[in-house]
Protein backbone atom coordinates (compact mmCIF):
# COMPACT_ATOMS: atom_id res chain seq x y z
CA UNK A 1 0.00 0.00 0.00
CA UNK A 2 3.09 2.33 0.97
CA UNK A 3 4.34 1.58 -2.39
CA UNK A 4 1.36 2.19 -4.45
CA UNK A 5 0.80 5.82 -2.61
CA UNK A 6 4.76 6.90 -3.29
CA UNK A 7 3.95 5.68 -6.82
CA UNK A 8 0.97 8.11 -6.93
CA UNK A 9 2.90 10.65 -5.81
CA UNK A 10 5.64 10.54 -7.71
CA UNK A 11 3.48 11.07 -10.77
CA UNK A 12 1.68 13.91 -9.50
CA UNK A 13 4.01 15.78 -7.40
CA UNK A 14 7.20 16.87 -9.81
CA UNK A 15 4.49 18.38 -12.42
CA UNK A 16 3.10 20.47 -9.74
CA UNK A 17 6.95 21.75 -8.66
CA UNK A 18 7.56 22.46 -12.21
CA UNK A 19 4.53 23.97 -12.39
CA UNK A 20 5.35 25.96 -8.98
CA UNK A 21 8.86 26.37 -9.97
CA UNK A 22 7.89 28.18 -13.40
CA UNK A 23 5.56 30.46 -11.50
CA UNK A 24 8.21 31.59 -9.66
CA UNK A 25 10.57 32.68 -12.68
CA UNK A 26 7.28 33.93 -14.18
CA UNK A 27 6.77 36.38 -11.26
CA UNK A 28 10.57 37.41 -11.23
CA UNK A 29 9.80 38.52 -15.07
CA UNK A 30 6.37 40.31 -14.36
CA UNK A 31 8.51 41.89 -11.49
CA UNK A 32 10.75 43.30 -13.70
CA UNK A 33 8.49 44.15 -16.37
CA UNK A 34 7.20 46.22 -13.17
CA UNK A 35 4.12 45.11 -12.74
CA UNK A 36 2.90 43.21 -9.20
CA UNK A 37 2.68 39.30 -9.96
CA UNK A 38 -0.33 38.93 -7.61
CA UNK A 39 -2.08 41.23 -9.54
CA UNK A 40 -1.17 39.30 -12.50
CA UNK A 41 -2.62 36.42 -10.99
CA UNK A 42 -5.67 37.73 -9.99
CA UNK A 43 -6.33 39.33 -13.30
CA UNK A 44 -6.00 35.29 -14.86
CA UNK A 45 -7.85 33.86 -12.48
CA UNK A 46 -10.72 36.24 -13.16
CA UNK A 47 -9.81 36.28 -16.82
CA UNK A 48 -10.51 32.53 -17.30
CA UNK A 49 -12.79 31.24 -13.86
CA UNK A 50 -14.14 34.36 -12.95
CA UNK A 51 -17.50 34.86 -14.41
CA UNK A 52 -19.72 32.11 -17.14
CA UNK A 53 -18.09 33.88 -19.95
CA UNK A 54 -14.32 33.27 -18.87
CA UNK A 55 -15.22 29.79 -17.87
CA UNK A 56 -16.29 29.24 -21.81
CA UNK A 57 -13.81 31.32 -23.19
CA UNK A 58 -11.35 28.90 -21.69
CA UNK A 59 -12.90 25.79 -22.12
CA UNK A 60 -12.81 26.78 -25.74
CA UNK A 61 -9.48 27.49 -26.03
CA UNK A 62 -8.88 23.88 -23.97
CA UNK A 63 -11.12 22.07 -26.30
CA UNK A 64 -8.30 21.47 -29.46
CA UNK A 65 -5.54 20.80 -27.07
CA UNK A 66 -7.67 17.78 -25.54
CA UNK A 67 -7.04 16.42 -28.83
CA UNK A 68 -3.92 17.64 -30.16
CA UNK A 69 -2.87 16.63 -26.63
CA UNK A 70 -4.54 13.32 -26.47
CA UNK A 71 -2.74 12.70 -30.48
CA UNK A 72 0.83 13.07 -28.44
CA UNK A 73 0.04 11.09 -25.92
CA UNK A 74 -1.02 7.88 -27.69
CA UNK A 75 1.98 8.39 -29.66
CA UNK A 76 4.20 8.69 -26.98
CA UNK A 77 3.58 5.69 -24.87
CA UNK A 78 4.20 3.56 -28.08
CA UNK A 79 7.87 5.08 -27.93
CA UNK A 80 6.82 7.85 -31.04
CA UNK A 81 7.18 11.62 -30.92
CA UNK A 82 4.37 12.85 -33.01
CA UNK A 83 5.67 16.91 -33.64
CA UNK A 84 3.00 15.79 -36.83
CA UNK A 85 0.15 17.25 -34.79
CA UNK A 86 -0.21 20.53 -36.66
CA UNK A 87 0.00 19.26 -40.09
CA UNK A 88 -2.17 16.48 -39.18
CA UNK A 89 -4.77 18.60 -37.79
CA UNK A 90 -4.65 21.40 -41.15
CA UNK A 91 -5.08 18.05 -42.92
CA UNK A 92 -8.38 17.20 -41.16
CA UNK A 93 -9.55 21.07 -41.14
CA UNK A 94 -9.48 21.47 -44.84
CA UNK A 95 -11.13 18.18 -45.04
CA UNK A 96 -13.87 18.57 -42.51
CA UNK A 97 -14.43 22.36 -44.38
CA UNK A 98 -15.13 20.58 -47.76
CA UNK A 99 -17.50 17.98 -46.79
CA UNK A 100 -19.06 20.33 -44.93
CA UNK A 101 -20.33 22.56 -47.34
CA UNK A 102 -19.99 20.19 -50.12
CA UNK A 103 -21.80 17.05 -48.88
CA UNK A 104 -26.06 18.18 -48.45
CA UNK A 105 -28.91 17.01 -47.71
CA UNK A 106 -28.05 15.27 -44.69
CA UNK A 107 -29.57 15.58 -40.99
CA UNK A 108 -27.21 17.39 -38.73
CA UNK A 109 -25.98 14.48 -36.87
CA UNK A 110 -25.11 12.21 -40.14
CA UNK A 111 -23.47 15.44 -41.66
CA UNK A 112 -21.25 16.09 -38.52
CA UNK A 113 -20.97 12.65 -38.00
CA UNK A 114 -19.44 12.02 -41.57
CA UNK A 115 -17.38 15.38 -41.37
CA UNK A 116 -15.91 14.55 -38.24
CA UNK A 117 -14.78 11.16 -38.97
CA UNK A 118 -13.69 11.67 -42.63
CA UNK A 119 -11.51 14.51 -41.27
CA UNK A 120 -10.13 12.42 -38.41
CA UNK A 121 -9.54 9.55 -41.43
CA UNK A 122 -7.76 12.56 -43.25
CA UNK A 123 -5.40 12.86 -40.16
CA UNK A 124 -5.23 9.43 -39.58
CA UNK A 125 -3.76 9.11 -43.48
CA UNK A 126 -1.25 11.54 -42.92
CA UNK A 127 -0.10 10.54 -39.92
CA UNK A 128 0.45 6.99 -41.53
CA UNK A 129 3.26 8.15 -43.76
CA UNK A 130 5.68 8.97 -41.08
CA UNK A 131 4.07 5.61 -39.19
CA UNK A 132 5.11 3.73 -42.20
CA UNK A 133 8.41 4.79 -42.85
CA UNK A 134 9.03 4.14 -39.12
CA UNK A 135 8.22 0.96 -39.09
CA UNK A 136 9.53 -0.01 -42.23
CA UNK A 137 12.97 1.44 -43.04
CA UNK A 138 13.40 2.81 -39.25
CA UNK A 139 13.43 6.06 -40.46
CA UNK A 140 12.66 8.75 -37.73
CA UNK A 141 9.32 10.05 -37.30
CA UNK A 142 10.47 13.43 -35.53
CA UNK A 143 12.15 14.69 -38.84
CA UNK A 144 9.27 13.02 -41.08
CA UNK A 145 6.18 14.55 -38.99
CA UNK A 146 8.15 18.56 -38.92
CA UNK A 147 8.80 18.01 -43.04
CA UNK A 148 5.11 16.75 -43.59
CA UNK A 149 4.07 19.86 -41.58
CA UNK A 150 5.25 21.99 -43.67
CA UNK A 151 4.06 19.94 -46.72
CA UNK A 152 0.70 19.96 -45.50
CA UNK A 153 0.57 23.69 -44.90
CA UNK A 154 1.40 24.31 -48.67
CA UNK A 155 -0.38 21.76 -49.95
CA UNK A 156 -3.93 23.19 -47.84
CA UNK A 157 -2.80 26.93 -49.04
CA UNK A 158 -2.45 25.78 -52.32
CA UNK A 159 -6.06 24.16 -52.80
CA UNK A 160 -7.74 26.78 -51.12
CA UNK A 161 -6.46 28.81 -53.82
CA UNK A 162 -8.48 26.95 -56.21
CA UNK A 163 -11.65 27.97 -58.07
CA UNK A 164 -13.24 24.20 -56.92
CA UNK A 165 -12.27 24.77 -52.99
CA UNK A 166 -11.96 29.05 -52.80
CA UNK A 167 -15.01 31.35 -51.80
CA UNK A 168 -15.35 34.35 -54.68
CA UNK A 169 -13.33 37.16 -53.40
CA UNK A 170 -10.40 38.23 -52.01
CA UNK A 171 -9.84 36.11 -49.28
CA UNK A 172 -8.45 32.67 -49.78
CA UNK A 173 -11.26 30.89 -47.87
CA UNK A 174 -13.66 27.67 -48.57
CA UNK A 175 -17.50 28.50 -48.53
CA UNK A 176 -19.18 28.48 -45.17
CA UNK A 177 -20.25 25.24 -44.10
CA UNK A 178 -24.11 23.67 -44.08
CA UNK A 179 -25.73 24.87 -41.12
CA UNK A 180 -26.29 20.78 -40.96
CA UNK A 181 -22.60 20.54 -40.28
CA UNK A 182 -21.95 23.61 -37.73
CA UNK A 183 -21.41 22.09 -34.24
CA UNK A 184 -23.79 23.51 -31.85
CA UNK A 185 -22.43 26.47 -29.24
CA UNK A 186 -23.30 25.84 -25.59
CA UNK A 187 -25.03 29.41 -25.31
CA UNK A 188 -26.36 28.59 -22.23
CA UNK A 189 -23.21 29.74 -20.42
CA UNK A 190 -22.58 32.57 -22.62
CA UNK A 191 -24.30 34.16 -25.80
CA UNK A 192 -21.86 34.70 -27.91
CA UNK A 193 -19.74 31.62 -26.74
CA UNK A 194 -17.65 29.97 -29.07
CA UNK A 195 -17.30 26.96 -26.64
CA UNK A 196 -19.76 24.11 -29.04
CA UNK A 197 -20.53 20.66 -28.59
CA UNK A 198 -16.54 19.61 -29.26
CA UNK A 199 -15.72 20.24 -26.13
CA UNK A 200 -18.10 16.99 -24.89
CA UNK A 201 -16.30 14.77 -28.19
CA UNK A 202 -13.00 15.83 -26.52
CA UNK A 203 -13.78 14.58 -23.15
CA UNK A 204 -15.39 11.41 -24.54
CA UNK A 205 -12.34 11.22 -26.00
CA UNK A 206 -10.50 11.65 -22.93
CA UNK A 207 -12.92 8.34 -21.93
CA UNK A 208 -12.36 5.86 -24.85
CA UNK A 209 -8.54 6.85 -25.00
CA UNK A 210 -8.08 6.01 -21.26
CA UNK A 211 -9.94 3.00 -21.97
CA UNK A 212 -8.07 1.78 -25.12
CA UNK A 213 -4.45 2.27 -22.90
CA UNK A 214 -5.07 0.82 -19.61
CA UNK A 215 -8.16 -2.28 -20.33
CA UNK A 216 -7.84 -3.23 -23.44
CA UNK A 217 -5.30 -5.83 -25.02
CA UNK A 218 -4.89 -3.36 -28.05
CA UNK A 219 -3.37 -0.58 -25.35
CA UNK A 220 -1.40 -2.90 -23.66
CA UNK A 221 0.39 -3.93 -26.63
CA UNK A 222 1.02 -0.68 -27.59
CA UNK A 223 2.61 0.29 -24.00
CA UNK A 224 4.43 -2.32 -24.22
CA UNK A 225 5.80 -1.90 -27.80
CA UNK A 226 6.72 1.69 -26.44
CA UNK A 227 8.32 0.56 -23.01
CA UNK A 228 10.65 -2.24 -24.64
CA UNK A 229 10.26 -2.76 -28.12
CA UNK A 230 13.12 -5.37 -28.03
CA UNK A 231 11.30 -7.30 -25.11
CA UNK A 232 7.53 -6.92 -27.12
CA UNK A 233 8.89 -8.50 -30.17
CA UNK A 234 10.26 -11.47 -28.60
CA UNK A 235 7.03 -12.09 -26.48
CA UNK A 236 5.15 -12.18 -30.22
CA UNK A 237 3.66 -8.60 -29.89
CA UNK A 238 4.12 -6.92 -33.47
CA UNK A 239 5.90 -3.70 -33.16
CA UNK A 240 5.41 -2.39 -36.93
CA UNK A 241 1.18 -3.35 -36.19
CA UNK A 242 1.37 -1.20 -33.20
CA UNK A 243 3.61 1.46 -34.32
CA UNK A 244 0.83 1.83 -37.50
CA UNK A 245 -1.77 1.47 -34.61
CA UNK A 246 -0.78 4.28 -32.51
CA UNK A 247 0.08 6.84 -35.23
CA UNK A 248 -3.33 6.04 -37.09
CA UNK A 249 -5.06 7.20 -33.84
CA UNK A 250 -2.63 10.04 -33.21
CA UNK A 251 -3.62 11.48 -36.68
CA UNK A 252 -7.19 10.31 -35.88
CA UNK A 253 -7.40 12.99 -33.14
CA UNK A 254 -5.24 15.66 -34.62
CA UNK A 255 -7.98 15.32 -37.46
CA UNK A 256 -10.94 15.47 -35.35
CA UNK A 257 -9.76 18.60 -33.58
CA UNK A 258 -9.32 20.02 -36.95
CA UNK A 259 -12.70 19.35 -37.60
CA UNK A 260 -13.82 21.14 -34.37
CA UNK A 261 -12.40 24.55 -34.91
CA UNK A 262 -13.96 24.63 -38.87
CA UNK A 263 -17.64 23.14 -37.35
CA UNK A 264 -17.76 24.44 -34.36
CA UNK A 265 -15.46 28.24 -34.22
CA UNK A 266 -14.07 28.92 -37.63
CA UNK A 267 -17.00 27.51 -39.83
CA UNK A 268 -14.86 27.48 -43.08
CA UNK A 269 -11.55 26.48 -43.55
CA UNK A 270 -9.37 30.16 -44.38
CA UNK A 271 -5.47 30.69 -45.37
CA UNK A 272 -3.49 30.84 -43.31
CA UNK A 273 -5.27 28.26 -40.88
CA UNK A 274 -4.59 29.48 -37.79
CA UNK A 275 -1.71 27.38 -35.88
CA UNK A 276 -0.17 26.49 -32.40
CA UNK A 277 -2.67 23.72 -31.32
CA UNK A 278 -0.52 20.86 -32.51
CA UNK A 279 2.90 22.46 -31.08
CA UNK A 280 0.83 23.57 -27.76
CA UNK A 281 -0.49 19.63 -27.52
CA UNK A 282 3.28 18.46 -26.67
CA UNK A 283 3.43 20.92 -23.74
CA UNK A 284 0.23 19.79 -23.12
CA UNK A 285 0.96 16.02 -23.02
CA UNK A 286 4.12 16.29 -21.03
CA UNK A 287 2.66 18.30 -18.25
CA UNK A 288 -0.27 15.72 -18.22
CA UNK A 289 2.57 12.49 -18.39
CA UNK A 290 1.05 11.24 -21.37
CA UNK A 291 -1.86 9.76 -19.16
CA UNK A 292 -5.45 10.61 -20.71
CA UNK A 293 -6.86 12.71 -17.40
CA UNK A 294 -3.95 14.54 -17.06
CA UNK A 295 -3.91 15.57 -20.92
CA UNK A 296 -7.20 16.83 -19.64
CA UNK A 297 -6.71 18.90 -16.61
CA UNK A 298 -3.09 20.06 -18.24
CA UNK A 299 -5.31 21.04 -21.47
CA UNK A 300 -7.99 23.40 -19.60
CA UNK A 301 -4.91 24.44 -17.26
CA UNK A 302 -3.32 25.80 -20.61
CA UNK A 303 -6.62 26.96 -21.86
CA UNK A 304 -6.67 28.81 -18.88
CA UNK A 305 -3.72 30.38 -19.40
CA UNK A 306 -4.82 31.81 -22.72
CA UNK A 307 -7.94 33.10 -21.54
CA UNK A 308 -6.61 35.05 -18.32
CA UNK A 309 -3.94 36.12 -20.55
CA UNK A 310 -6.18 37.92 -22.94
CA UNK A 311 -7.59 39.78 -19.72
CA UNK A 312 -4.17 40.26 -18.31
CA UNK A 313 -3.27 42.27 -21.94
CA UNK A 314 -6.48 44.15 -21.75
CA UNK A 315 -6.30 45.18 -17.61
CA UNK A 316 -2.26 45.60 -17.41
CA UNK A 317 0.86 46.55 -19.04
CA UNK A 318 2.05 43.09 -19.18
CA UNK A 319 1.91 41.74 -22.88
CA UNK A 320 -0.49 38.95 -23.99
CA UNK A 321 3.22 37.44 -25.13
CA UNK A 322 3.40 36.86 -21.48
CA UNK A 323 1.59 33.67 -21.66
CA UNK A 324 3.54 32.11 -24.05
CA UNK A 325 7.04 32.95 -22.24
CA UNK A 326 5.25 30.89 -19.17
CA UNK A 327 4.10 28.24 -21.33
CA UNK A 328 7.48 27.70 -22.37
CA UNK A 329 9.02 28.42 -19.01
CA UNK A 330 6.34 25.22 -17.72
CA UNK A 331 8.06 22.47 -20.32
CA UNK A 332 11.53 23.56 -19.76
CA UNK A 333 10.79 22.81 -15.70
CA UNK A 334 8.63 19.55 -17.18
CA UNK A 335 11.48 18.50 -19.16
CA UNK A 336 13.31 18.94 -16.12
CA UNK A 337 11.27 16.13 -14.52
CA UNK A 338 14.32 14.16 -13.28
CA UNK A 339 16.10 16.02 -11.23
CA UNK A 340 12.83 17.28 -9.84
CA UNK A 341 12.24 13.78 -9.24
CA UNK A 342 15.02 13.17 -7.94
CA UNK A 343 14.76 16.27 -5.69
CA UNK A 344 11.36 15.15 -4.03
CA UNK A 345 12.01 11.58 -3.84
CA UNK A 346 15.40 10.62 -3.07
CA UNK A 347 16.30 6.65 -3.38
CA UNK A 348 16.72 5.39 0.16
CA UNK A 349 20.45 3.84 0.58
CA UNK A 350 19.86 0.18 0.81
CA UNK A 351 21.67 -1.68 3.55
CA UNK A 352 24.63 -4.01 2.61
Amino acid sequence: MRGEVRTGLAGVIPPLVALALAGIVSSVIVLLLGESPLRIAEVMVTGSLGSLSSIANTLEEATPLIFTGLCVAIAMRSGLFNIGGEGQLVVGAFVAAWVGYRVGGLNPVMHITLCVALAGAAGALWALIPGILKARFGAHEVINTIMLNYVAFILANFLVGLPYFKKPGQIPQTEDVLSSALLPRMTFLYEYTRLNLGFVIAIACVLIIYILLEKTEVGFEIRSVGHNPLASRASGISVVRNTLIAMAISGFLAGMAGSERVLGVHRHFISPFPFGYGFAGIAVALLGRNRPMGVLVSAVFFGALASGGAQVDIETNVPRELVTVIQAIVIIFVACEYPIRKLVFPRRRTAT
